[in-house]
């Protein structure tokens, strides 16, 4: 085990380039973390790590021992887990990583109910817009649109199909009026969205009603006076008139409900894959990962499918 913190530590004074940061998240002093090192490269007769007084960077040694314990490290932190949930309840953290807009829908409902329920199970969350690799930064499972999905993981849906909306406020559409059709988008204020993966304009997403291509989906580029990389930001706008909005019906549902937003083109936005909560499938599921995935599952199928009433032209 004593070999097993050294190889940790190494880790993440590697990853974080600093013995102070590391320090901090190993929630351990920086002078103690330096020595667990010195000791490590000691005993292997090589250093690892070149420090300086601005950052810590990696020997050529440094480098084939990060790359070669990864994933060992990853697969006994596993072990171990499994090892501590042999008892009557589960237990242990579950480290996931899910996308902004799953944080405010999902997460921030369950999160109350689930920890009361599970006492000795902790949930360490990242929230993050990009693909994540969930072996090779140590997660267990993460939680996104089915279309963003890595591959070989075993996916759970979760709440079943989704929609889009575009939507604006009765002002907005008391003094520009209604579009008929995606088209009629180039002559409207459109708060565009900035992707925080890759720097993009996001275009907006359709599906043919009729015709030889009737279902299939097309995108368009839109403009207007506002560009945000944040829904909450985009819902406020859009709900103080600043123009339309294109984002997931579960973000605007409270909105639509109270009259605050009107959604249209509903006829052009069919139904597409929801979410799923994905994990690798070359790992027996832990206990603490199934009372989570029963759980979500049962708050998807009771919640996220409720109908509201929605305000559409």
């Amino acid at each position: 085990m004593r070999d097993h913190y050294a190889l940790r530590a190494f880790r993440a004074v590697a990853e974080c380039g600093s013995f102070t940061r590391a320090a901090a998240a190993l929630d351990v002093t920086p002078s103690a973390l330096s020595q667990t090192v010195q000791q490590l490269e000691h005993q292997l007769g090589t250093r690892l790590l070149q420090r300086t007084t601005r950052r810590v960077g990696l020997t050529e040694a440094g480098q084939e021992m990060l790359q070669r314990i990864g994933p060992a490290l990853n697969e006994l932190d596993l072990t171990l887990d499994a090892i501590r949930q042999h008892g009557d309840r589960p237990r242990g953290t579950i480290r996931l990583t899910v996308a902004g807009v799953v944080s405010r829908a999902v997460i921030e409902p369950i999160l109350g109910e689930f920890m009361a329920r599970w006492p000795d199970v902790q949930l360490d969350i990242r929230v993050e817009d990009g693909l994540t690799d969930l072996v090779a930064e140590g997660l267990d499972a993460g939680i996104r649109l089915g279309e963003s999905l890595q591959r070989d993981m075993v996916a759970v849906p979760i709440g079943g199909a989704m929609r889009a909306v575009v939507a604006g406020s009765p002002d907005y559409f008391k003094r520009y009026g209604y579009p008929k059709e995606p088209k009629d988008l180039q002559k409207h204020n459109c708060i565009k969205h900035r992707l925080p993966s890759s720097g993009a304009i996001y275009r907006w997403e359709f599906a043919h009603r009729s015709g030889a291509q009737k279902g299939r989906w097309f995108e368009i580029a839109v403009d207007g006076s506002l560009t945000v990389n944040d829904v909450p930001l985009s819902l406020r706008a859009a709900v103080d008139g600043i123009g339309l909005v294109y984002l997931l019906e579960i973000s605007t549902r409270a909105a639509l409900a109270d009259g605050r937003l009107e959604s249209v083109l509903e006829p052009w936005l069919p139904p597409f894959d929801g979410m799923y909560l994905y994990y690798p499938s070359r790992f027996q599921v832990p206990p603490k990962l199934r009372v989570f995935i029963d759980f979500i599952r049962e708050w998807g199928t009771r919640e996220l499918n409720t109908s509201q009433p929605r305000t559409q032209r």
